[in-house]
């Protein structure tokens, strides 16, 4: 059974559309959860007055991942308000559509600096106080794309894969801590980050997934709630694939 009672979590990219179903499921398990947002005040605003109005805790908070002192930020002011940190998902992430041969160096980027640069600042600010209690749950979004590439993504799916290799070697160090480090990689989800894919491209897609449709943000935040409970004491460095059956090992 998962059960959050007593814990306090982090999860960045809180306003789209997976985050806000990763912060009610926290919350809806007992978690308080401080919701990391870019732009998008008003999603953001929206999550945390849903999570109130069913009693329980949260609160958001303006914040750029690509800044250096982002994760310190974050960090400090979930201790401030809290007074420790159990979990940290990162969901913040961008994506665009458009062949290598014309992407703009700046484009390339803003996709690393957000989707990786972003998570290796919030990894590396979370650990001290996970350490310190010698337990900690860290989820980490990837994207299919990252082990099978895909094209027109070849940004997004660059930083995917540096996702994974990041999650494989931080769950290495923090493990004598206790502390799992995993990574839950989506295939094709209704959120927002699809649309920027072509129709034609998006009706391919559902026809060679095996369940023959795109997933929702729910089904994507099940993965992550799991992983970040105390029932997954014993799964660290692991990438959970959530697509439907599109790859099958």
């Amino acid at each position: 059974m998962i059960d959050f009672n007593g814990q306090v979590a982090i999860v960045t990219g809180g306003s789209g559309g997976i985050g806000q179903a990763v912060v009610e499921g926290l919350a809806r398990y007992g978690a308080r959860v401080l919701v990391g947002y870019h732009h998008n005040e008003a999603a953001a605003t929206d999550v945390v007055a849903a999570v109130q109005s069913s009693g329980r805790e949260a609160a958001a908070l303006a914040i750029d991942v690509r800044e250096p002192d982002s994760g310190n930020v974050l960090v400090a002011t979930a201790i401030e308000r809290w007074g420790k940190l159990d979990i940290l998902i990162n969901c913040a992430g961008i994506a665009d559509y458009g062949p290598l041969s014309e992407m703009s160096s700046e484009r390339w980027r803003q996709t690393i600096q957000t989707n990786l640069t972003g998570i290796y600042h919030t990894c590396r600010a979370a650990l001290r106080p996970m350490m310190q209690q010698r337990y900690g749950r860290i989820v980490n979004l990837a994207a299919l794309y990252g082990t099978s590439g895909f094209p027109g993504q070849a940004d997004f799916a660059a930083a995917a894969g540096g996702i994974i290799g990041l999650t494989r070697a931080l769950a290495r160090e923090a493990a004598p801590w206790q502390i799992t480090v995993n990574a839950v990689a989506p295939g094709m989800i209704e959120t927002d980050l699809i649309e920027v894919i072509p129709a034609e491209i998006q009706q391919w897609s559902a026809g060679i997934i095996a369940l023959r449709r795109l997933g929702k943000p729910e089904e994507v935040a099940a993965a992550v709630l799991f992983l970040a409970s105390p029932a997954a004491s014993y799964i660290t460095g692991q990438t959970l694939m959530v697509d439907g059956g599109w790859t099958m090992a």
